[in-house]
């Protein structure tokens, strides 16, 4: 999801770009010679590591699945980076923090995670840490990639273009949407010149899934489809879910805060998700 979007945001960079998909530069970060042997030959100006096991039930059913890519493969590329003095960009979620208020997170708050997934990212977090150059960039609920949007926002958006009356949406856990279009020109911010550390980066304000939901269906004109509001109960999952509201401090204090998530998933459901209706 977020991958797809870096051609474009990094447009004018030269990009080495490595995935486990056909099509690619291979390269899977759970072999340690392979992403030393990238690195060594590559040798970036910068490391942007998205590579994660994202599947959050599947982390929950399989945690050494979820070990395996986002601890030890971070740990690879951490290693990679050390060994030839690179600084690198670790892509981590709001899902580190307990969720045990609707109140927005910010950087100064500390992890609790409640699950599987959550504690594997936050592993990758701190052994992200020890290296003297790095961001760690905590996003939320992401949205964006089209066809690789398997999350929320494009299933609800999928559901409703293909003749959905009536859905259900959660109303009991808050967060705070993410556009990776969005994310990926913030990191291109921090870049560009900020100071290293960690920064929250999600789009302003903060929702229910019931509430994307409706914002949802009012982008696509869609009145007439119905959206319940739910308890989380109704959709008993493997992996705990808990509110992740996320606020960017720092990056407010410097002037440079995303846009309302409003607007955001308003120009990507209109843009990429929406199906054009024929004469």
């Amino acid at each position: 999801m977020v991958g797809s979007y870096v051609r474009r945001a990094f447009a004018d960079h030269e990009l080495v770009l490595s995935d486990v998909r056909e099509g690619w530069t291979p390269l899977d970060v759970r072999d340690a010679i392979a992403v030393k042997r990238a690195v060594t030959d590559a040798r970036p100006d910068i490391v942007l590591h998205l590579a994660a096991a994202t599947d959050v039930d599947r982390c929950e059913q399989e945690p050494e699945w979820a070990e395996r890519t986002n601890v030890v493969g971070t740990q690879h590329v951490v290693r990679a980076c050390e060994t030839s003095a690179i600084p690198l960009v670790y892509v981590s979620t709001g899902a580190v923090f307990p969720g045990d208020r609707t109140e927005p997170y910010t950087e100064a708050d500390t992890p609790a995670p409640p699950n599987v997934y959550a504690r594997s990212k936050h592993a990758g977090e701190k052994i992200v840490a020890a290296l003297p150059r790095h961001y760690i960039v905590r996003a939320g609920w992401m949205f964006g990639g089209v066809g690789r949007d398997v999350k929320f926002v494009g299933k609800i958006a999928r559901l409703i273009q293909q003749g959905q009356t009536r859905l259900e949406a959660v109303d009991d856990l808050v967060g705070s949407p993410t556009y990776a279009l969005d994310l990926l020109l913030g990191i291109r911010r921090l870049v560009e010149g900020l100071s290293y550390g960690v920064y929250h980066m999600a789009n302003t304000g903060a929702c229910t899934r019931y509430e994307c939901a409706l914002a949802i269906r009012d982008a696509l004109a869609r009145p007439a489809v119905e959206i319940q509001p739910v308890s989380s109960d109704r959709f008993p999952l493997p992996a705990p879910r808990r509110s992740e509201a996320l606020r960017s401090v720092k990056l407010e204090a410097l002037g440079l805060g995303m846009r309302p998530w409003r607007d955001a998933l308003r120009e990507y459901v209109l843009t990429e998700l929406a199906v054009p209706v024929g004469p």
